[in-house]
């Protein structure tokens, strides 16, 4: 691939100590000398983990100390996407590799937005999720049955998932906010036995009864019994039957057991984001989830038992399991349940002073709200420990890196990172040892074999283009939930290139492997067929002070497609607004990026994991009934889009 475009500038270089004291480098240089391989560098090292898989992933297994109760006869199978078989003959289990910690050590710190805080430490997390594991069993739940939690972003749903996955039974889960028809239409598809509910959650100052939708829940044939879980734990006194405090009672004082499960068993199910249709039940692996976790937090995010980790997220999210596994570590999780914007945008950084956060993980759309808002913490706040600030779920932009070198810390890791529900885990991340720069991503994950394909193209080719894994990885979800025959997965994934798995961005690499994504390559817009992504769009109106948001989507006039750029604006703008847009994207980009239509809106539709929904706009344009809007976290400001494409269509 060639370079991405002229280099930005370094934002942050790591020193020579910093690099030798990381854990990258110190894998570096024993798998330099396990394997005999010429490993003197990132590129070797990277070279070498994709193009021997099997000695990567079992020196990575080594070097996290992975907990095998049977050790594999063999690391990896012959080639086949999907369907390559790894670590043959391995016996583990994912909640075992978690809670290898069982001392008084802190190991979940949990705050909401009233201030209510409690802690967990190591000690207490096993035996809780001994207690309920035991109460699980009493119930006949076994392995391959599912549990399903309606849950707020709490200890007890953490303690519920890990006692479901020791007994190899399969967690999955949605937030409170899904409303009833969403929770449904997610759990009910993979009938789950036995159903964890919060009563009721807060947000934004305003609090939300959730029994109906437990009640929605019950009705689920499959269903045994809900377990009412409170949202403020001191208020449930009765320790009876159907609650939380009840539950546990009935195994409490068991011994952890962990039933010890082949590699690929099942742990996780999470859910596409069901904007394109129903929602798909995704299902993961526990060895392969394990391992790439375990991969991207100590090597690409270089994290250790002494560190703090937030990470901004629901129990929906693929970032939830993400975190969950940062236990494996020995870190402290810090869980936050509310609005990450309540009562303003200091409130996540007042949290990460309080509880010393040192990594720090959020959305691009949360750290560019921030810096719309002239938000700056460290003016405020004692933000010393924060070692490294962590950024997904959508681009982010050269401003916003240059923001949180500005306004959180100047020596740290901005990590970039992005993946996917579908593999729980990144294709291009962060790297410690490597400079950061403005508006890319360090490169990609090791062991992860990626680039970027034209739409006809081959796997291999092109500097901008699709992005594309040509050989196996562990964490490529196992298959989905509603598919016996797999022929949906390998048609979403694999079909297009011919056993090669596309993912779905809009990507560019440069030579030493750093990259910039352009969106996703579904909503990549096509005028003139010129192929650009709606990051390229977004970056110019972040000078433009009086625009609060921004969705980019095609839309077909006089048969031909052209570009829709919809605003939602902070303060009233001059008269000559739109020109200014224009000129603006045209200065940056080039005169194929100016839309042919730009309007204001009262609202930008987005998913409850804050992604912009541009598929859905798309849709709604060209007239067509969006997916499954019980997907978006806002779908009354659809009405505006519903106006603009009537009038499009009467023009």
């Amino acid at each position: 691939p060639q370079m991405v475009q002229d280099r930005a500038e370094v934002l942050w270089q790591p020193s020579p100590a910093q690099v030798a004291e990381s854990n990258l480098e110190r894998f570096r240089i024993r798998a330099r000398v396990s394997t005999g391989r010429d490993l003197s560098g990132h590129h070797q090292l990277h070279d070498w983990s994709v193009n021997r898989r099997d000695e990567f992933w079992g020196q990575l297994a080594e070097f996290a100390g992975v907990d095998f109760s049977t050790p594999p006869a063999r690391i990896k199978g012959p080639d086949q996407m999907p369907g390559t078989e790894w670590f043959k003959g391995a016996r583990l289990n994912l909640a075992q590799n978690l809670l290898s910690r069982r001392d008084e050590k802190i190991a979940i710190i949990y705050r909401d937005e009233s201030g209510q805080q409690r802690s967990l430490s190591y000690r207490q997390l096993e035996l809780d999720v001994a207690a309920a594991a035991a109460a699980m069993r009493r119930r006949g739940i076994g392995p391959g049955d599912r549990v399903a939690g309606y849950m707020t972003n709490s200890p007890e749903t953490v303690i519920a998932a890990l006692a479901a996955i020791s007994i190899g039974a399969v967690w999955t889960a949605c937030s409170p906010d899904f409303g009833s028809d969403g929770a449904v239409a997610r759990l009910g598809q993979v009938r789950p036995r036995l159903v964890f509910a919060s009563d009721c959650y807060s947000y934004g100052g305003r609090q939300f009864d959730c029994r109906g939708a437990a009640a929605a829940l019950a009705g689920i044939d499959s269903v045994d019994e809900v377990i009412q879980v409170p949202y403020q734990p001191e208020s449930d006194s009765s320790g009876g039957d159907g609650d939380w405090q009840g539950f546990l009672a009935e195994g409490a004082g068991a011994a952890p057991m962990y039933a010890q499960l082949p590699f690929d068993h099942p742990c996780y199910i999470l859910y596409s984001s069901g904007t394109t249709g129903a929602p798909k039940g995704i299902v993961h692996g526990a060895g392969g989830t394990l391992l790439q976790h375990r991969k991207e937090h100590l090597l690409h995010c270089d994290l250790r038992a002494s560190d703090v980790v937030f990470y901004g997220t629901t129990c929906s999210w693929m970032m939830w399991h993400w975190l969950v596994s940062a236990l494996a570590e020995g870190s402290t999780l810090v869980l936050y349940e509310g609005s990450f914007g309540h009562p303003d945008m200091w409130a996540m950084w007042e949290l990460a002073a309080d509880l010393g956060v040192t990594v720090f993980g959020t959305s691009a759309a949360f750290i560019e709200a921030c810096r719309s808002r002239g938000v700056a913490p460290r003016r405020r706040y004692g933000l010393g420990g924060v070692r490294a600030v962590l950024s997904t779920g959508s681009p982010l932009s050269p401003d916003g890196f240059r923001w949180v070198y500005e306004n959180v810390g100047s020596d740290l890791l901005m990590g970039s990172i992005s993946g996917g529900t579908d593999i729980i885990s990144c294709f291009v991340l962060s790297n410690p040892t490597r400079p950061v720069r403005a508006g890319e991503i360090q490169g990609p994950g090791l062991g992860m074999d990626v680039a970027a394909v034209a739409a006809q193209g081959r796997a291999g080719g092109g500097p901008r283009g699709g992005l594309v894994c040509p050989r196996p990885v562990t964490a490529l979800t196992v298959g989905w939930w509603v598919c016996p025959d797999g022929s949906r997965y390998r048609a979403a994934y694999f079909d297009h290139f011919d056993g090669v798995w596309r993912h779905g961005d809009f990507i560019q690499f440069g030579s030493d492997g750093s990259c910039v994504i352009y969106g996703r390559s579904d909503a990549t817009l096509n005028p003139q067929g010129v192929r650009i992504g709606t990051a390229e769009i977004y970056r110019p109106l972040e000078e433009i002070e009086w625009i609060d948001e921004a969705i980019a989507a095609a839309y077909v006039d006089g048969g031909v497609e052209r570009i829709g750029l919809f605003l939602v604006c902070r303060t009233e703008p001059d008269d000559d607004w739109r020109a200014r847009v224009r000129n603006a994207i045209v200065d940056a980009a080039s005169p194929r990026h100016a839309p042919s239509l730009i309007r204001r809106v009262s609202g930008i539709p987005v998913t409850r994991n804050g992604k912009k929904a541009e598929l859905t706009v798309r849709d709604v344009l060209a007239g067509r009934r969006p997916g499954n809007v019980a997907a978006l976290a806002n779908p009354e400001c659809l009405a505006d889009f519903e106006q603009i494409a009537r009038e499009i269509a009467n023009a």
